[in-house]
């Protein structure tokens, strides 16, 4: 009963420094969903996710409130994380599953390299195009805007610092800004005690209302004791039908 107990104790929200490949794995993202419009990655903290995307010619824009910081505020807070959660990890090591990054310092040598990824496209970003200071549960993107909308690490996992009216909320404002046929994807749908979000189906109901198509999905990060899906909620088209990016 203690090993059950043992949980990855959060005070506070962690910036997140994730690689473009988690993302892909987490998200289950396949190629030409990364291609075909703008992609939002919301509350993406260091992660280099946008970088990348960029970087290869796509559209991709980040929102995160940390992104009033300076360059070198944001980097220390970044380098304090990665130690803060390694450390945390190192105690818990035997939960987690290693399989895509190996191990712990694996895990670490990674966050380290998507950070220094951001902080050098950040540092450039200066007319603030790339990387928005915004956080849910309001965005200032018009509606319809984005073909894919990405939330990881934050919505659900934060459970019992965040209320029902804010998951729900912040929920819609993603669904918003999602164009007709695009989709919104959030991971994990697990909380940080590792439990599964235990009021997704009332927000489900109130998002289906809205035209959403939800559908929890495998995902192919299976990281987090317990946690191997995502959410997907797909936006209706204009037409009527659903654009489908995963057969």
């Amino acid at each position: 009963m203690r090993h059950e107990k043992r949980k990855y104790e959060q005070i506070g929200v962690a910036m997140t420094c994730r690689s473009y490949e988690e993302y892909v794995r987490m998200f289950a993202l396949r190629e030409e969903m990364l291609g075909s419009g703008p992609i939002l990655d919301v509350s993406a903290g260091a992660s280099s996710f946008v970088a990348y995307a960029c970087g290869r010619g796509k559209q991709a824009v980040a929102a995160d409130p940390l992104y009033r910081m300076a360059v070198e505020e944001i980097r220390e807070h970044g380098r304090q994380e990665i130690e803060t959660s390694t450390a945390k990890l190192a105690g818990l090591e035997d939960r987690f599953d290693w399989t895509f990054y190996g191990s712990l310092d694996q895990h670490q040598a990674m966050r380290e390299r998507s950070l220094q990824r951001f902080v050098t496209d950040y540092e450039l970003d200066t007319d603030h195009q790339r990387y928005i200071a915004a956080g849910l549960p309001s965005l200032p993107f018009e509606s319809n805007t984005f073909e894919l909308v990405m939330c990881s690490h934050f919505l659900f996992l934060y459970h019992e610092q965040f209320d029902y009216s804010f998951h729900r909320d912040a929920v819609k404002e993603l669904f918003r800004v999602c164009r007709p046929g695009g989709e919104v994807r959030i991971y994990p749908i697990y909380t940080l005690g590792w439990e599964r979000y235990p009021h997704l189906d009332l927000i489900l109901e109130e998002l289906r209302v809205e035209g959403a198509e939800a559908s929890v999905l495998r995902s192919g990060l299976p990281f987090i004791p317990g946690s191997t899906e995502l959410l997907c909620l797909k936006k209706q088209g204009l037409n009527g039908d659903i654009k489908r990016f995963l057969s």
